[in-house]
């Protein structure tokens, strides 16, 4: 008598053992199970999903393969899926979440990573209750195939065959869990060194923010302090300040009380005088001062071997003699001439006045002349008993050619360019107000402004008789005069008008090594 398998299968003893088997396979734990798959969805991700809880079914294909059949109502992809999408989030959120956030985000991750452990452990469970299971079924099968014949025998030995597809099925399903584990346990890994490293992170900013914060109440203390005391001082030194100037105005109001504007006018008038007389002494200290001085060089001019023969005068020469029996010939001495500043602090070489006669010219006037004579290394100092004197009328005269654009003079050429002329004719020098010209009717012998550097004017300073009307004029480099004036005066004049002109230029016409300012009447 054949069976079917549905009827094996419905028999009272074998249905009971065989609906235990296959209830215990297809719901292992079910509250647990469904626990688990709800701690999984919410310690993952809010949005994720996954795939229905209900034991899969199966059929068999070519070669009694089991093929999974195609289930509509898939609501989520697998864990791995799952894993990598939050990594990633958690990757693009990195930048933008705040260590605190950040700190937090892997707390939870890490409890969600723990938590998947433990749902992994219980697969296991019920995994290896699978595995007890499928070869109970599988006895209970042999057992009935022992037992059965024929058609009833194929079903068996199919059913057996399925077992067994969906032991190998369980096995691939396993390996799966291993690898996901194995993920899982990887990123609970990373997520707790993640985790410490935020609390680190979290830790340091703590400590900076509380340093800062520290600093920021000491300056703040500071500043409070510092506005207290200068709040303070300002208090004070602004009572002191208007008592001051309550002071001041009352000494104000007493001062104009007692002093009325005729006394005050008195008090100006009395100053005025005051300041007179002080000039006044000071002048007199001066005088008194040169004339100690003119006498201490008096008495060492009598103590001297030599003398000066002619008062110091413009337009006279002074002429160096001896004055003892024990003086040598000038001629046989050096002798240099000098000029001492006005109060007799220094002296200023004349340049070429080497001779024992020297003319004074108008930049000499208001000096003391001085002349040292070295004798047989000896030497002797002669100096002028006054300052130079100007000469009476000069001024007048100058001012008088000073009002024609050019003024002309009689001269004869004594020297060219260091040598002795030879021709005494008479030359016409005129000094102009922008240059001089010396020229002899239409013939000219030089003409120069005053605009130039090399230009040099002075009173001659070789000596002679005629040293008293000579001048010595460098127009420009290379080319030199000694000219003879008809008079001293006329001159001095030349000389006296030709700096006034090259003054007026800003040129500064001196003779030769001249240091000072110009002399002018």
């Amino acid at each position: 008598m054949r069976f079917s398998l549905f009827e094996i299968l419905t028999h009272s003893s074998v249905f009971s053992s065989v609906e235990h088997i296959i209830r215990r396979m297809t719901k292992v734990t079910p509250e647990v199970d469904n626990e688990m798959q709800m701690q999984a969805v919410l310690s993952v991700s809010a949005d994720a999903s996954f795939t229905s809880n209900k034991f899969p079914k199966y059929k068999l294909g070519p070669d009694n393969q089991i093929l999974d059949e195609a289930t509509m109502d898939s609501k989520g992809p697998p864990l791995k899926e799952i894993v990598a999408q939050e990594t990633d989030q958690l990757s693009e959120q990195h930048e933008r979440l705040s260590v605190r956030d950040l700190a937090s985000k892997f707390d939870k991750n890490l409890s969600a990573a723990a938590k998947l452990s433990d749902e992994a452990k219980l697969r296991e469970v019920a995994s290896l209750e699978g595995h007890v299971l499928l070869k109970k079924l599988r006895d209970a099968l042999e057992y009935l195939r022992g037992r059965l014949a024929g058609r009833n025998k194929e079903d068996v030995e199919k059913a057996i065959s399925m077992v067994e597809a969906l032991a190998v099925k369980l096995t691939q399903n396993e390996g799966e869990l291993i690898q996901e584990k194995f993920e899982v346990k990887k990123l609970a890994n990373f997520l707790k060194q993640a985790s410490e490293d935020a609390k680190k992170l979290v830790n340091q900013e703590r400590s900076f923010a509380c340093a800062e914060i520290e600093s920021a109440k000491a300056v703040v203390r500071r500043i409070g302090e510092a506005l207290v005391e200068q709040e303070r001082v300002s208090l004070t030194s602004g009572k002191q300040e208007m008592e001051e100037m309550v002071e001041e105005i009352q000494q104000a109001r007493r001062i104009r009380l007692m002093h009325q504007p005729c006394k005050v006018m008195d008090m100006e008038h009395e100053l005025r005088a005051l300041r007179l007389q002080i000039q006044e002494k000071s002048a007199f200290s001066v005088k008194l001062q040169q004339e100690l001085l003119l006498k201490k060089l008096t008495e060492e001019n009598k103590l001297s071997l030599y003398s000066l023969g002619d008062s110091g005068n413009l337009g006279s020469i002074l002429r160096l003699q001896p004055s003892s029996e024990e003086a040598m010939e000038l001629s046989k001495c050096s002798i240099q001439w000098f000029r001492l500043s006005s109060q007799c602090s220094r002296r200023e070489l004349i340049s070429g006045a080497n001779k024992s006669v020297y003319a004074p010219e108008p930049y000499d006037v208001g000096r003391i002349l001085q002349v040292d004579i070295i004798s047989n290394g000896q030497k002797s100092t002669v100096t002028t008993t006054s300052p130079i004197q100007p000469a009476v009328g000069l001024e007048s005269y100058v001012e008088s050619l000073s009002r024609k654009s050019n003024s002309e003079f009689s001269v004869v050429i004594s020297q060219m360019n260091g040598r002795n002329y030879s021709s005494h004719s008479a030359h016409l020098l005129r000094v102009g107000k922008m240059r001089m010209k010396l020229s002899k009717g239409w013939i000219t012998k030089a003409r120069d402004a005053y605009s130039s550097t090399s230009m040099q004017l002075c009173g001659f300073r070789g000596g002679g008789n005629l040293a008293g009307k000579s001048l010595f004029w460098q127009s420009r480099k290379g080319q030199s005069f000694v000219l003879v004036f008809e008079s001293e005066r006329e001159r001095n004049a030349a000389i006296v008008l030709a700096r006034r002109h090259a003054l007026d230029c800003n040129v500064v016409l001196a003779g030769p090594d001249d240091q000072a300012s110009l002399y002018l009447l």
